[in-house]
């Protein structure tokens, strides 16, 4: 297959990237139409949809599967089959996610601004299908050990933090503060490693460097810096 779009996002690197897509509906990205797709004709009436399919690469994970792997939800200390979870270490590293369109831009470029989307940076998309909900809302599924979204940790933002974060701006409209507090209140570090005070983690965001650490009352942001 050959890529139709690259994805511009957010997202610098794959750890902090929520596992699942629309679970931080602040995230932005840009997925930007290549040739000979990169024509005002291939994307005509997409406008009319709210929602559409990405398929994608996990270009960050080529070449690396399992038959078992380990999913979040399960702690990461349990395996399941991987075609029965949505890990990215699959055989063909193909991904589906559901994005919120935001807009359709023609000039200068043609490209599709989405909310919603728990894509890295540089990710290659195969296609785009508008999202139907007669047909694609299934209202009776059910999933066993994922049937509801994860529980959200409080985050703390301390004042000094927050003003640079409500002062950025880029061309995608993004809530900084927002985005940041939907990312850390779903707990990104990997799930069998118990929260250490004394470790400081970070993730590339809209390009930032975001710091935080573990309290007893949560997750508390540390740096924003570029």
């Amino acid at each position: 297959m050959t890529p139709i779009a690259t994805v511009h996002s957010c997202f610098g690197e794959k750890f902090g990237v929520p596992r699942q897509p629309l679970l931080a509906d602040a995230s932005r990205a840009a997925i930007e139409l290549l040739p000979p797709l990169n024509t005002p004709d291939a994307v005509a009436g997409l406008e009319q949809n709210t929602h559409l399919w990405v398929i994608f690469q996990f270009h960050r994970a080529d070449g690396q599967w399992s038959a078992k792997v380990r999913p979040p939800r399960l702690g990461g200390n349990k395996k399941l089959g991987v075609l029965a979870t949505r890990s990215p270490f699959r055989p063909n590293n193909i991904g589906l996610s559901v994005v919120r369109l935001l807009e359709v831009r023609l000039k200068p470029k043609v490209e599709l601004i989405v909310g919603g989307a728990d894509l890295v940076d540089g990710t290659p998309v195969l296609d785009i299908k508008p999202y139907i909900p007669y047909a694609d809302a299934v209202a009776e599924a059910q999933s066993a050990f994922a049937d509801a979204a994860p529980q959200m940790l409080p985050v703390f933002i301390p004042e000094e933090i927050m003003q640079k974060a409500r002062a950025f701006r880029d061309d995608w409209d993004t809530d900084l503060p927002r985005l940041i507090e939907q990312l850390l209140s779903q707990d990104p570090k990997p799930a069998y490693q118990k929260p250490d005070p004394q470790r400081i983690y970070g993730m590339q965001l809209c390009g930032f460097n975001l710091r935080w650490r573990y309290t007893e009352s949560g997750i508390e942001v540390v740096a924003l810096d570029p």
